[in-house]
């Protein structure tokens, strides 16, 4: 019975290696990727040296790898329910641009699987009880999701949070170069090529929609439809309102840095408060049940007169 559970544990393991390599495949070699400027020619146009069609796959991806991979997907699609446009503008907000809504649908499969599996191996070999194996799989199953789920929602809240410490200082600069004769689209270019940060980031993708021929209010609305902090999305649409109408944006982006400064300085307010309560509570909880002995040890001798 042990030998078949650990039977069942290693093959649990070596399934869950096989798709944590199929989310997180290897980079393509670079012999692979120039091949069809250095093969000669006929092999290049899609032959093999031998005169016939170059297969696109081999018979073990074919056979092995083809199912995994859309075992993985249509496991990705199930666990992660949300939709692709959803998930492009959360790993966007997120600052994962470069990954793909399948690859997150991949890795939340893949973590599933491996909190799944060191469950079991965590009941079978720490636990040796069946039904202890199995619960603790379906908790690590459920962990694996909301590990990798969560970390979404983590990234977009520690994204947010760094927009807002940038935008005050990148709002009064600005507001400065406005102020100093340039145009809106000057002044976030002078940003863009001196600044780095998150919200540079944002104004970067501005210039980008500009130079593929879109309309400068066009381009800031849409900056304010992706980005994860609210107060920069006023900001961006200051700004496309200003390009339409042509008025002064100057005392709107200082209006807009000091209502932020505000709003940051009560957060911190607020903060401390919560955390200077919060240090309250060790005291009480140390010294509140030694004055409560201290108060009622005298107790029976003044009431029953003992000594």
């Amino acid at each position: 019975m042990s030998a078949a559970l650990v039977l069942v544990c290693v093959g649990a393991g070596l399934v869950g290696a096989g798709l944590v390599a199929l989310a997180f495949p290897p980079a393509p070699r670079l012999g692979a990727r120039l091949r069809q400027y250095t093969a000669p020619a006929g092999i290049g146009a899609g032959r093999s040296a031998l005169g016939g069609v170059a297969a696109p796959h081999s018979a073990v991806d074919a056979v092995f790898v083809a199912p995994f991979r859309a075992l993985v997907a249509a496991a990705g699609r199930r666990l992660e329910g949300r939709s692709d446009d959803d998930l492009r503008l959360a790993l966007r907000r997120a600052g994962l641009r470069v990954t793909t809504p399948d690859d997150h649908r991949a890795r939340v499969a893949a973590g599933t699987l491996v909190g799944a599996a060191a469950g079991l191996g965590l009941g079978v070999f720490a636990l040796h009880s069946a039904p202890a194996a199995f619960g603790l799989a379906a908790a690590g199953a459920v962990v694996g999701v909301a590990r990798v789920r969560g970390r979404i929602d983590r990234l977009v809240a520690e994204r947010r949070e760094q927009i807002r410490l940038e935008l005050v200082t990148v709002d009064q600069l600005l507001a400065m170069h406005l102020r100093t004769g340039a145009g809106p689209v000057q002044a976030v270019r002078h940003i863009v090529e001196r600044g780095d940060g998150a919200v540079v980031e944002e104004l970067a993708d501005v210039l980008d929609a500009l130079r593929q021929g879109v309309s400068e209010p066009a381009a800031f609305r849409r900056a304010a439809e992706l980005t994860p902090e609210p107060a920069a999305a006023r900001t961006y649409r200051l700004f496309a309102t200003g390009v339409e109408r042509g008025v002064d944006l100057a005392d709107g982006l200082r209006a807009l840095s000091d209502d932020l400064r505000d709003s940051r300085r009560e957060e911190i307010r607020k903060a401390a408060v919560r955390r200077r309560a919060a240090m309250l509570v060790p005291t009480i909880a140390v010294l509140a049940p030694v004055m409560l002995l201290f108060i009622a040890a005298p107790l029976p001798s003044i009431v029953f007169g003992q000594r």
